[in-house]
C-alpha cells in the first residue's frame, strides 16, 4: 500500500481515485462510470443483504457480521436483484472496503435520488457508535442500513444509494468566513441571509414555480415498485400528486406523507468549496429537511452551467401535523474548504442530473 501525503479539507476527485490506486479504497470491481463524483465516492451495494429485526449500532466491542448473526431474520442474494418493502429495515454489504490513513476520516450521506424516493439509509462500520461517520484511520468493511419509506424499490449488487466524502482536519467555515465568502461569491440570492451557527439559511417557497402556482409533490402510497438503476422509466403521476399554491402560502405537513419541495433561494457552491444541508433543525420545527445534505463543488455555478439552482427540500413531518409557511427557513448549508479544485466540477462535462435544477423530482420520474 502506498502511503499518501497529509492534506487538509475535502478531498476531490482525482485525490480519491489516488486513494484507491493506493490501496485505501479496495474494491472487487473497477469503479464504474460516474462513481467518483467531485467530492465524493458512490458507494455500491455488495453481493447481499439482510433483513433485520430493529436498527443497531455494533458499538465498540463488536463488527457488524457478529451483530448480523443474532439480529438478521434472513440473508438475499442481490446478484439477481431483490425487491425491498417499505417499513422493513434492511442491512447490506458494501462492495468497497477502506484501509484509511491514520489522519483520515469520511462521512456518508444518502445520494440525491435516494433521498427523493425517501428511503433511508445510513453507513456503519465495525466497532462503530455512530452512523455516518467513519472514523480517522479505519480499516475495514462497510455497510449500509436500508429502510424505504414510501415506495418499495429494487436494488441489486452495484445499486448506488449512498456516498461518501473524504475528509481531513477542520475544515468548516465559521459565520465570519462565510460572511466573507458569501460577499464575494454570494452564496445564496437573498439579499440579507441569515448566517449564524456556522451555517447559511435556506428557506422553503410556498408561492409557486409555474403559471399553475405549483410548489411541490406528496408521495402517493401503496404505489409500484421503482428501479433504483433505471432513469425515467416512471410516470410521475402514478406515484406522486401536485401541490399548488393557497391564499395563505403555507402547507400543512402531514405525519404519514412524504414532500418534494424547494429553496427560496438558488444555492451556489463555489469551485473551491464544498456543501451540506443539515438535515434537522429543532429549532425551526418538528420536521426532517433534505435527506441527501451533499453539494458537490460548482454546484449553482454560473461557470458549471448552474446559475439559479435551487436546492430540493425532502421534507418529512415528525409525529405531528406541521405548518410551513412561504419563506420560512427550513435549513441551514454549512460550507467546507476542498484540499484541491476538483478535476471536473459538478455540471460541467459530468452529465449531473440537478444541476440548474428548480423544483425536480427524482431522476427515475417522467412528467
Amino acid at each position: 500500500m502506498t502511503s499518501l501525503s497529509r492534506q487538509t479539507g475535502i478531498l476531490p476527485s482525482q485525490t480519491i481515485e489516488a486513494l484507491a490506486a493506493a490501496g485505501h479504497i479496495a474494491t472487487p470491481q473497477p469503479f464504474a462510470v460516474g462513481q467518483v463524483q467531485p467530492a465524493s465516492l458512490d458507494l455500491r451495494l455488495g453481493l447481499r443483504v439482510y433483513r433485520v429485526r430493529a436498527s443497531f449500532l455494533p458499538g465498540r466491542d463488536s463488527t457488524v457480521a457478529e451483530r448480523l448473526k443474532s439480529l438478521s431474520l434472513f440473508e438475499i442474494d442481490l446478484s439477481k436483484g431483490a425487491v425491498l418493502e417499505t417499513g422493513a429495515v434492511y442491512v447490506a454489504e458494501i462492495l468497497e472496503s477502506l484501509a484509511l490513513p491514520d489522519w483520515m476520516a469520511a462521512a456518508a450521506n444518502p445520494k440525491s435520488s435516494t433521498g427523493r424516493l425517501d428511503v433511508f439509509t445510513r453507513v456503519i462500520t465495525d466497532h462503530s457508535r455512530e452512523f455516518d461517520q467513519i472514523a480517522q484511520g479505519y480499516k475495514g468493511p462497510l455497510y449500509i442500513e436500508i429502510s424505504p419509506r414510501t415506495f418499495p424499490v429494487l436494488v441489486r449488487t452495484g445499486s448506488r444509494l449512498s456516498q461518501l466524502r473524504f475528509r481531513a482536519g477542520a475544515v468548516r467555515l465559521d459565520d465570519q468566513e462565510l460572511r466573507a465568502l458569501h460577499a464575494s461569491e454570494k452564496l445564496v440570492t437573498s439579499s440579507e441571509p441569515s448566517i449564524e451557527s456556522s451555517g447559511v439559511a435556506v428557506s422553503v417557497d410556498l408561492a409557486g414555480f409555474d403559471g399553475d402556482g405549483l410548489i411541490g409533490y406528496a408521495a402517493k402510497r401503496h404505489t409500484d415498485v421503482i428501479d433504483v438503476d433505471r432513469v425515467g422509466a416512471c410516470k410521475a403521476a402514478d406515484f406522486w400528486d401536485p401541490l399548488h399554491v393557497t391564499a395563505r402560502r403555507e402547507l400543512i405537513l402531514d405525519p404519514d406523507r412524504f414532500y418534494i419541495l424547494a429553496s427560496k433561494e438558488a444555492v451556489h457552491v463555489p469551485p473551491d468549496y464544498a456543501a451540506e444541508m443539515t438535515p434537522f433543525d429543532p429549532l425551526v420545527g418538528e420536521f426532517r429537511v433534505h435527506y441527501a445534505g451533499f453539494f458537490d463543488p460548482g454546484f449553482g455555478h454560473a461557470g458549471a452551467g448552474g446559475a439559479g439552482s435551487r436546492a430540493v427540500l425532502e421534507v418529512r413531518s415528525r409525529d405531528v401535523p406541521f405548518i410551513l409557511e412561504d419563506s420560512q427557513i427550513v435549513g441551514r448549508l454549512v460550507y467546507e474548504r476542498m484540499a484541491a479544485r476538483p478535476a471536473a466540477l459538478y455540471g460541467a462535462d459530468l452529465k449531473s442530473n440537478y444541476q440548474a435544477q428548480g423544483l425536480k423530482l427524482s431522476k427515475h420520474f417522467v412528467l
